[in-house]
């Protein structure tokens, strides 16, 4: 069962955002710092790179999908999405990429995914959005889901659901020196979306460093088998 702690005030019911009113966008920004350098996002699994995974199932939730990249933006764009370097320029983060998202998407609604979590769930974008129309004050869904490092649960802040308007405060943000997804994200009026099912455990598994992303292949595989 899914659940949603919202923490805002109640407003009048609005209908959830429908898949033409949301972008996605893939968060392949990063310096892969925990994959000795490596673009995290061209990674091979199962044959195919880790974005070119998450771009599949994203895309049919959403009107359409931009990718965040800062590096071999020729491979990124052969993947079949608009490719944006992050702007203000220099590896300051996933907030980096989601304002310049923000700023790009042509819809009121932005649903990012990191590149190194491929295994969307076909239902992220109406979860989220159904959790939006149940705290009508939210700007941003988040996913709430097992922490599988340390065990117990926690918020998968790049998995999240967010309003354009968001991004006049996080450039403000990011300007002052923010650099924390999570923090940031939780500090605007959000709710979060407990996912707990076999599929999200999946989803929610971050190939982050090599041993992880050879485990994802081996989960991969049993999936598919």
């Amino acid at each position: 069962m899914t659940g949603r702690d919202a923490v805002v005030e109640p407003r009048a019911p609005r209908p959830a955002p429908t898949p033409a009113q949301i972008t996605g966008l893939i968060l392949a920004g990063g310096e892969g710092r925990r994959m000795g350098g490596q673009d995290k996002g061209l990674l091979p699994l199962q044959g195919r790179p880790l974005a070119a995974h998450a771009l599949e199932r994203l895309a049919p939730q959403v009107a359409s999908v931009l990718i965040s990249a800062n590096r071999h933006a020729e491979a990124y764009a052969a993947l079949g999405a608009p490719v944006l370097a992050d702007d203000p320029p220099g590896f300051l983060g996933p907030l980096a990429g989601l304002l310049t998202g923000l700023r790009a998407a042509g819809t009121d609604w932005l649903l990012c995914v990191p590149c190194d979590s491929p295994a969307v769930v076909p239902d992220l974008a109406g979860r989220l959005a159904a959790a939006l129309e149940a705290a009508p004050a939210a700007l941003v869904a988040l996913v709430e889901g097992p922490d599988e490092e340390r065990g117990g649960w926690r918020l998968h802040p790049a998995f999240a659901l967010m309003h354009r308007s968001l991004a006049a405060p996080l450039a403000a943000a990011l300007a002052g020196g923010e650099r924390r997804l999570g923090q940031w994200l939780t500090s605007q009026p959000h709710a979060r979306v407990r996912f707990d099912r076999d599929a999200d455990a999946l989803m929610l598994a971050n190939a982050n460093t090599p041993e992880a992303l050879a485990t994802l292949e081996a989960r991969w595989r049993a999936r598919a088998g």
